[in-house]
């Protein structure tokens, strides 16, 4: 079997499971990173074959949303696929290691060496968690676990390992000061590294005006308030 054909066929398993997931990490996700990890590739110029299959692959048996072992479940999928004996074992073996240890995890389970092919498509994965889809993704995942979208009470809750990370209830814009302004830190390739700053800065803005909504500063009385001057923040 071509290269190009097991793409296509685990490109088609995987959109028929995540569409319409509704956390963020649906099939467009997976789309948004596939794109982004072959778009630094382009510099890179390490194995696309590989790149695609981390990227198609990363999300369907994360720990978020699954507790049995990821390798054996992607072990059983390819076989299921018919695909595992057409896959080369040290490109196998990169797939696979690469997908375990791809998550952020609250940042706290240090930094795990990656493949030149893992690297890049964890920067892409990194990469949509932030700017204008990370945004929309922190509201929609927040929305499914039942967070409030801020609560000033609350503050900022410092976590201290995966486990609170994974566990202790927080409100959305919490999200933002314990992994999203973090991750530009945390990219691999310079091609990443310049998406992912003009990203954060695009959420410190975002943050600077929720903030002023949120206390109602940003409002301006004027004598004809319906009226739109064409002013774009």
């Amino acid at each position: 079997m071509e290269k190009e054909q097991i793409i296509k066929r685990v490109s088609k398993y995987i959109k028929n499971v995540l569409l319409g997931e509704s956390t963020g990490h649906d099939w467009w996700h997976i789309v948004r990173v596939q794109n982004t990890a072959n778009f630094i590739n382009q510099v890179e110029k390490k194995d696309s074959f590989v790149i695609n299959m981390i990227a198609l692959l990363h999300d369907i048996y994360d720990d978020k949303f699954s507790k049995e072992n990821t390798r054996a479940q992607l072990i059983n999928l390819m076989e299921k696929l018919q695909i595992k004996s057409q896959i080369k074992e040290d490109d196998l073996e990169n797939i696979l290691f690469s997908i375990e240890h791809l998550s952020f995890k609250g940042g706290f389970d240090g930094k795990v060496p990656l493949s030149d092919e893992g690297k890049i498509v964890q920067d892409a994965d990194r990469i949509d968690a932030i700017g204008a889809i990370g945004i929309a993704r922190v509201f929609a995942y927040g929305g499914k676990q039942g967070r409030e979208i801020y609560n000033p009470d609350q503050g900022i809750v410092e976590l201290k390992n995966e486990d609170e990370y994974r566990n202790v209830n927080r409100h959305s814009i919490n999200h933002f000061y314990e992994k999203l302004l973090k991750i530009k830190d945390t990219i691999n390739t310079d091609t990443g590294r310049k998406i992912a700053i003009n990203r954060t800065n695009y959420m410190r803005k975002f943050l600077n005006e929720f903030y002023l909504e949120w206390e109602g500063k940003d409002i301006i009385i004027s004598r004809d308030p319906i009226k739109d001057d064409g002013d774009e923040r």
